[in-house]
């Protein structure tokens, strides 16, 4: 099946949402591509409060998510979940998805990038079976899970940081890894860390392997000296930043340093007929829901005077 829209846009988070929603209010034909089975992108990752959303304070990601899509029905957007991109001609500027069992390519004017970023990786032996196994632990949801337990923490950012202090505040006894001894966090995340008894510090340490076959049960990592370590742990909290999910055009467009996607003050990259907005294009430090949803609005109302 063969299909035209004048925007096609991949990925349903908030700044894939907005940018729906922008094609709707100034008549642009439009589909939003998800390939989850439901739109928010990371939202329902996120258990604490929402309070800087102009508009809208929030419990937790999760009902945020709510009203978003709700706002996506009320404006009669047109969406897809569960929908898996196949291929992306940009010479001839169509895309081939499938969707359940049905295979549709759409061609389109402008192909807008919202698809967001996911966790960096340590990339050591029994990563991945923590992640088959679903340790996968929130800090702030899981928090009381961990008292008078040893757990990891791996990173030195505001997220490293935050979790570290919930988990120490709520009884556990943590570790933090650094690779080096210069912190991304804060000052208002670092110091009430720097300063708990109940946190141990170790910078300039690089993880070799997670131990542990039906869950987790030890650290390995290496000092500045390649002496080896082994930490015993009932979780292990991977916090190093985020990675922008590129591949799909990565050699299509200009990629900064970082691995983001380099774009102009339009959101346009270095493909006329390709946007990239939210994460995909944000340093890590300005990443938000406001920046992502304005995103949207600006690449569309631009995309707006290109095709009047």
């Amino acid at each position: 099946m063969k299909q035209h829209v004048d925007v096609v846009i991949l990925g349903g988070g908030p700044a894939g949402i907005a940018a729906a929603i922008w094609c709707k209010r100034l008549n642009i034909t439009h589909i939003l591509i998800e390939q989850k089975n439901s739109l928010g992108g990371q939202l329902p990752s996120i258990h604490n409060e929402i309070i800087d959303y102009p508009g809208v304070i929030a419990k937790d990601g999760t009902v945020l998510q709510k009203y978003l899509i709700q706002h996506l029905h009320q404006t009669q957007c047109n969406y897809m979940t569960n929908t898996t991109v196949r291929g992306l001609d940009v010479a001839n500027q169509s895309i081939e998805v499938q969707h359940e069992h049905e295979h549709i390519t759409f061609s389109y004017r402008y192909l807008i990038m919202a698809t967001g970023s996911s966790p960096r990786r340590l990339h050591v032996p029994g990563e991945q079976e923590l992640y088959d196994r679903n340790e996968v632990f929130s800090a702030t949801r899981d928090r009381e899970l961990f008292q008078d337990k040893k757990v990891v923490v791996i990173g030195g950012g505001d997220r490293a940081f935050e979790g570290a202090f919930l988990l120490a505040k709520s009884g556990a006894h943590v570790t933090l890894l650094h690779r080096s001894d210069t912190f991304r966090a804060r000052h208002e995340y670092k110091q009430p860390v720097l300063n708990h008894k109940q946190i141990e510090i170790h910078p300039f340490t690089i993880v070799k392997e997670i131990i542990g076959k039906e869950k987790v049960t030890a650290v390995v990592y290496t000092d500045r000296n390649n002496q080896r370590y082994t930490v015993d742990t009932s979780a292990v909290f991977i916090r190093i930043g985020a990675a922008p999910n590129i591949n799909l055009i990565k050699s299509y467009v200009s990629i900064n340093q970082d691995g983001s996607v380099n774009t102009n003050q339009y959101f346009q990259t270095s493909q006329p007929t390709i946007y990239a907005i939210g994460d995909i294009c944000t340093e890590p430090l300005y990443s938000s829901i406001s920046t992502a949803t304005a995103h949207g609005m600006i690449a569309v109302k631009h995309i707006s005077t290109l095709l009047h």
